[in-house]
This record gives structure tokens, sequence and C-alpha cells, in this order.
């Protein structure tokens, strides 16, 4: 899998220019390094043994700190660029283009003290990081930058810009490579979730397809004591309460969930996309839902209806925030309050994005194939508290990928439904449906229990080059 998990590791390049105030360069550094560890952050950096200070100054340091970076580079998800005082920028730039990672760049600037401008301690970062910018733009190289121009290192706010830039190298490094896997065709109804291949394979995004037909073939292969299924079968019913669920329905569920979990694994699966009706319903008698929920709580996304785009966003949102994501479908008014949606679906959420959930039968698709042939799903209220969202769309005609992003807020307003549901308060969300309708977006929306949009629309849009539109 290209979606790796576990610590994020940054480059880090230390400014200096000979004329100013180097005693700066080694305070400085000592003070971003402690921050960054305490943010749990790695770190591939020189040391004052390498250079003076460990910083970057001139071609050779340059040099070095290139070549330290390029054998680290399976490690590196991104580089932070610091100023303590005004930087060389030719040093900075010659370093990235040296090291040939193209990943994310986060540009930093300390502040100076007005009280401290005397030759001795004047930093002039504030000039010095426009230099570096410029020459960065000259070498095509792209960055990213702070919310504040100069910043102390040890505030709320650098600490924020320093999670919103981990969360979008995160996002970068996993998309890069992302393998998606699309079991079954796409449902004859939802013309909506068609998506293009290609687009995504351009963009470094596989698919790997399989029929229902091989899945539930190798299903029929499987005894009902095979030990797979008997592990399965223990993990559903350790996952969520499963009373009143018919022992054969629970038993169909484990040898679905044990194909689909070594399908997965076998091919290097990052996210999935799954057929969920109503073949499976009608021929084999569950819904899919619950193997689902367990995958997306795991750390790799399931979508419904064979949305692989909708599944992109779910990825893109796990990257960020290391927290499962969700489908849900932009759904119902709530009541006349125009900031108020419910989100739902009918449902395959994961477990940790409810307050309580357990698997019954899906109360929709009952009325059709019957009660029997439906259970499975996951039904409960999602937890009050932030969420990001995001849709991620293939535009055939145009030959990009397309997307929005923002935040809301999962509140606690009286509903009494089915599935699995929230009430969502986003501000401006007239706007926001104007926009999904206006650009043609699909009913679907990935969210997360999580606020990352800033990393995930840096990623997608400045390093992923993706039309993205931020909703703020």
């Amino acid at each position: 899998m290209s979606a790796k998990l576990g610590k994020t590791t940054l480059g880090l390049v230390v400014g200096n220019r000979g004329f100013f105030p180097d005693h700066l360069c080694r305070e400085g550094r000592e003070v971003m390094l402690r921050v960054l560890a305490e943010e749990g952050l790695e770190v591939v950096a020189l040391t004052p043994e390498d250079t003076k200070f460990g910083s970057v100054e001139s071609w050779e340091d340059a040099k070095r700190c290139a070549e330290l970076f390029k054998k680290n580079a399976d490690r590196i998800d991104g580089v932070l660029v610091t100023l303590p005082n005004f930087g060389d920028e030719r040093g900075v730039a010659d370093t990235l283009k040296l090291a040939g990672l193209d990943v994310p760049v986060l540009i930093h600037a300390f502040p100076d003290d007005p009280a401290r401008m005397d030759v001795a301690n004047r930093r002039d970062s504030f000039c010095g990081k426009m230099s570096v910018c410029n020459n960065l733009s000259q070498y095509g190289i792209d960055y990213s930058l702070t919310e504040q121009h100069t910043v102390d290192p040890e505030s709320d706010s650098f600490r924020e810009d320093l999670r919103d830039f981990a969360a979008c190298c995160r996002v970068v490094r996993g998309l890069r490579g992302a393998r998606l896997g699309a079991i079954g065709a796409r449902p004859a109804a939802f013309n909506t979730v068609r998506y293009s291949e290609k687009i995504l394979e351009a963009a470094g995004i596989s698919v790997e397809t399989v029929d229902l037909y091989d899945i539930f073939g190798q299903v029929g292969k499987l005894a009902d004591d095979a030990p797979a299924v008997k592990t399965k079968l223990q993990a559903i019913a350790n996952y969520a309460p499963v009373a009143g669920v018919p022992d054969a329905a629970l038993l169909r569920m484990a040898k679905f969930g044990a194909v689909v979990d070594r399908w997965v694994r076998d091919r290097e699966l990052d996210a999935t996309a799954v057929q969920c009706w109503t073949a499976i319903e009608d021929f084999f008698g569950i819904v899919p839902c619950t193997v689902m929920s367990m995958l997306s709580d795991a750390l790799l996304p399931s979508a419904c209806e064979v949305d692989i785009t909708g599944a992109v966003g779910m990825l893109a949102m796990r990257l960020a925030s290391n927290k499962p994501s969700a489908l849900l479908d932009w759904n119902n008014n709530y009541g006349d309050d125009p900031d108020l949606c419910v989100l739902f679906h009918c449902s395959n959420l994961p477990k940790s994005i409810f307050a309580e959930m357990k698997v019954s039968y899906q109360d929709i698709i009952s009325e059709s194939v019957g009660k029997e042939n439906s259970y499975g799903a996951c039904i409960g209220r999602i937890r009050p508290g932030p969420f990001t969202f995001c849709r991620v769309s293939t535009d055939d005609l145009e030959g990009v990928i397309r997307g929005y992003v923002g935040e809301g807020e999962i509140v606690d307003e009286p509903l009494a439904t089915f599935g699995g549901y929230g009430v969502a308060r986003i501000p401006d969300l007239q706007g926001l449906l104007m926009h999904i309708c206006a650009h043609g977006f699909e009913h679907h929306v990935a969210v997360n229990p999580s606020e990352v949009s800033l990393g995930v629309f840096d990623a997608m849009v400045n390093y992923l080059g993706w039309d993205v539109h931020y909703h703020d």
C-alpha cells in the first residue's frame, strides 16, 4: 500500500546568510527541532558537524543537505525551510533542486523583536522569506506558506501551520501511487458515480477491478468452519452488537468479509468501492455494510455504490487525519435553518464515527428484497463534533480532477430516523449547495471527524494540481 501509516518525517533546511547574525541559526535550529519533536514529527537535518550550525548558506552546504535528503528520500514526506535570519535564497533553492524529492515544502520565517533590532540581533527574515519564495518560483518548486508571514515557532499559530502541513504531506504521498479496488459493476441507477480510470491513473491513482462473480465464486469455496471464516465471524461479533441478526446472515457476512479482506491484502489496496445493491441481496442474502464498515474503521476506506472517486476523498482525509472516513449522502434539509442539513447513509459508516451503533437489517432495501436478505447494515447516530468534508470527481469532458473541501459540525439536534445519520451545521451551506449543483457534483460526500480541510486543500491544489474549491 502507498498510503503509509505512522509518523510524518520532515526534512529541515535552516537558511543562513553570512553577513547577518548567524548565531541566530544555532538558536533557531534548536528551537525548531524541539517544536518538531513536541509535535511528534521526525526530522532529517544537517548537524553542526556537517555545516556551520547545521545551516545551509553556500553551494557546498546545499550539496551536503541535498545528499542527506536523497539518502532518506523514502522517509521524507515534506521539507520545512526555516529562516532564523535573512537566509541564502540560492542555498535553499539549490538544496531542493538537487535533492529532487518532489514533496511539499513549507517556508517559515522567524519574527524580529522590535527591542532587538541592532546589528547583532536583527533577523530580516521578514524580507528574506520573499527572496526565498521568489527563487523557488524561478526554480519551478511548489511551496506552502504559514498563515502569518513571520511567526514564532513555539506559538499556537505555527503549531497549527505544522499540523496542516503534515496533513498535506501525508495526503500528497498517499494519493500519489494509491491503489483502489472496485468490487462489482456500478449500480445501473447510479450514473452519478461514473468516473474516469484514465484521469485517475494520470494522477497516479490506480484502480483494480474484480467482478462480483469472482468474489462469490471464492466465497462458495469456503467451508463454514474454515479458519478465515471463523476468525472473521469472531471479528464481527467483537466489532458491534449483532443481537437479532440471524446466524445464517452472520456466516454469509463472515465469508464475504474473509474473501474481500484477502483480496484487499493481496492487491495491496488503500481503499475500495463496492457494488452494494441489489445483486448481493438478491442472490447472496446480505448487505455488505458491516464488512465495509470494518474496512473503513481499520483505515482502509470503503465506499458504497462503486463510488471510486468518493473513496478517493475518503482516503485523502484518512491520510490527513489518521482517522476513519465515511461516505454519506447530502440527504435532507433540517427544518428552515439554512445552515443545517441531514447527512445520511443506510449504512456502512465506520464504528468510530458513531455515538453508538448496532448491526441490523437495511430498512430501505428490505422493502424490495425482504428483511431476511438485508441484514448487515450499521445503524446509529453520528457522534457530535467538528468534521471535514470532501468531494473528488473526474471531469471527463475537461480531462481534470475537480473537488471541494470544507469544514462543519455535527450537532445534537433531535432527529428520529433510520440508517446512519447526523445533523450537520455548515456556515453558508446554501452557497455550498449552490456550488455543488452548479458544477454537477455527486450527491455523495466524504466526511471525517477532524479539522484537516486546509491540509487536504493545500495538497490537492498546490501539489497535485487539482481544481478544488475551498468552502470557507
